[in-house]
């Protein structure tokens, strides 16, 4: 792809200094609330039960504030896409009121806690927009205009939108807000700290043993063992739930780069055309410059061809340029997030019968917002209280008539992967046909194997079978990744586990060149 020289292959906001680093687990730990994960979710939640006065502790298998959430576009907004309509259609209206609630009280709560905080976020209100350039699509965003008004939110139908480029209608709804995600989570783990709460980095979480207390197991052997347990990873890593049948994962692309003066749109705007439009700027400095970031291209992990990463990126970066004049395009990184059957988050108790572990997942791209909420939501239940919207969000829930199809599909499309991709013929035959910076699953004594030839011609090899479920990963030639293609999880050519489920590494093979 054509970047400017010198351009940035990571987010944007990953370019922010890192913080403190934290110590890792090295021995037993005791607590009254231990929280997995430190993306937006897992810091607000621990944030929230520290400022109540609960002793807590928060365990991330990285840095904090690097994973999903260190890729986001980070828009803080209470319009998500079309999601009204079908909210109010599969939960009821009074759901949907609820959804938006508890949406605009997510929002506003980053605006009240970073000035109370003193958090320079480079928080701004902005209008969002759904649009659509098809005159064909004007009503269903009408119909979403008015759910979403009927929801509470002060959304109105639009047809001139600040875009430079013409647009058939929009869903307009007035101060939402975006921010820089990283700058407001390190405020928010300073400060959790000073309430006394402890953060370990470095430190994956392997096991989970409910009970009073509930005991965690880290990958290099020690235990966390807490009274209330909270699985903020994304996707969980613990699921006995079965939520897996219930989240499907979806990757998408990013570009950024400087807009000339005078062409910053002034608001967030999102369509579902063209595989999905994302639109907002953030400020660069202190010369008022402003840097555009585009998002698109949806796909499922591990499903696309060898070198068809590069083509999406491609075609979000001419779209970009042909609706942007003049854009100089120099980042680019990728996103990924868990959309559930029934258009609504899983938050609250991990399963029917769990009194003390609670789940937070399924964001389905709104992960700024929703983290928050989540964060809201699980620590009242801890606290012993019950917002109104607690039903809506309990992971328990199951509405077979609306999820039942979803639900199938999803299944139907991990039995191929576990059958389809087991038959022979479906990778190379020899490791001799894998070019450098390449990687193909390949037959060797017996055993499938998932190989990478990087740019110096060495082999690297380890097990093709994810260490979750056991589907064969998929290799992305663009970010030099392994995929795969049932629940998202993600490994790095040496088998390191680089997003979950999966809390097992692949296992590492040794390979010899064939011809």
């Amino acid at each position: 792809m054509s970047f400017a020289s010198g351009s940035g292959s990571g987010s944007l906001w990953m370019e922010y200094a890192p913080g403190p680093a934290r110590p890792a687990v090295d021995g037993p730990v005791e607590t009254e609330v231990a929280v997995v994960g430190g993306g937006i979710a897992g810091l607000c939640t621990a944030w929230e039960v520290a400022r109540a006065g609960h002793p807590v502790v928060l365990l991330e298998a990285d840095r904090i504030a690097s994973g999903v959430t260190g890729h986001t576009t980070a828009k803080l907004s209470s319009l998500h896409g079309l999601v009204y309509a079908d909210i109010a259609r599969i939960h009821g209206a009074r759901a949907a009121r609820l959804y938006a609630h508890s949406q605009q009280i997510a929002l506003e709560k980053v605006a009240q806690v970073s000035e109370e905080l003193g958090i320079d976020c480079d928080l701004e209100r902005l209008p969002a927009y759904t649009w659509t350039e098809d005159p064909g699509q004007e009503e269903k965003l009408r119909k979403e205009a008015e759910a979403a008004r009927t929801a509470g939110l002060p959304a109105s139908y639009e047809t001139e939108v600040p875009l430079p480029f013409p647009v058939a209608g929009a869903v307009r709804v007035a101060d939402q807000a975006q921010f820089h995600p990283r700058k407001y989570l390190l405020g928010l783990a300073a400060d959790l700290e000073v309430l006394g709460g402890r953060i370990f980095e470095r430190t994956r979480v392997t096991g989970l043993k409910e009970g009073s207390p509930c005991e965690l197991t880290t990958s290099t052997g020690h235990t966390v063992k807490a009274r209330e347990v909270v699985v903020a990873t994304h996707y969980p890593v613990f699921d006995r739930a079965l939520l897996f049948t219930r989240l499907e994962p979806k990757r998408e692309l990013v570009v950024a780069g400087p807009v000339p003066a005078g062409q910053d749109p002034g608001g967030m705007f999102l369509t579902w055309e063209n595989n999905t439009r994302s639109v907002r700027t953030a400020p660069m400095g202190e010369d008022g410059r402003r840097m555009l970031i585009v998002t698109g291209e949806k796909f499922t992990p591990g499903t696309v061809d060898e070198g068809e990463v590069g083509q999406r990126y491609e075609r979000l970066a001419a779209w970009t340029r042909e609706r942007f004049d003049g854009v100089e395009l120099t980042h680019r990184w990728a996103t990924q997030d868990n959309m559930t059957t029934d258009h609504v988050p899983y938050v609250g108790r991990l399963h029917a019968g769990s009194r003390h572990v609670y789940v937070a997942t399924g964001f389905a791209g709104w992960g700024m917002s929703n983290g928050v909420m989540a964060g809201e939501l699980i620590a009242s239940r801890i606290r012993g209280r019950e917002p109104a919207w607690t039903s809506l969000y309990d992971p328990v829930r199951l509405r077979p008539v609306h999820e039942a199809p979803a639900m199938l599909r999803l299944q139907a499309q991990v039995g191929k992967h576990f059958i389809g991709d087991r038959l022979p013929g479906a990778h190379a035959d020899s490791t001799a046909d894998i070019p450098r910076g390449g990687g193909a699953v390949v037959r060797v004594g017996g055993r499938r194997l998932a190989v990478h030839r990087d740019e110096a011609g060495a082999l690297h090899a380890v097990s093709a079978r994810c260490t979750h479920l056991g589907c064969l990963v998929h290799f992305n030639d663009e970010e030099t990744a392994w995929e795969c293609p049932c629940h998202g999880s993600r490994f790095d050519v040496d088998g390191k586990v680089v997003q979950g489920p999966a809390v097992r590494p692949l296992e590492q093979m040794d390979v010899e060149e064939k011809e």
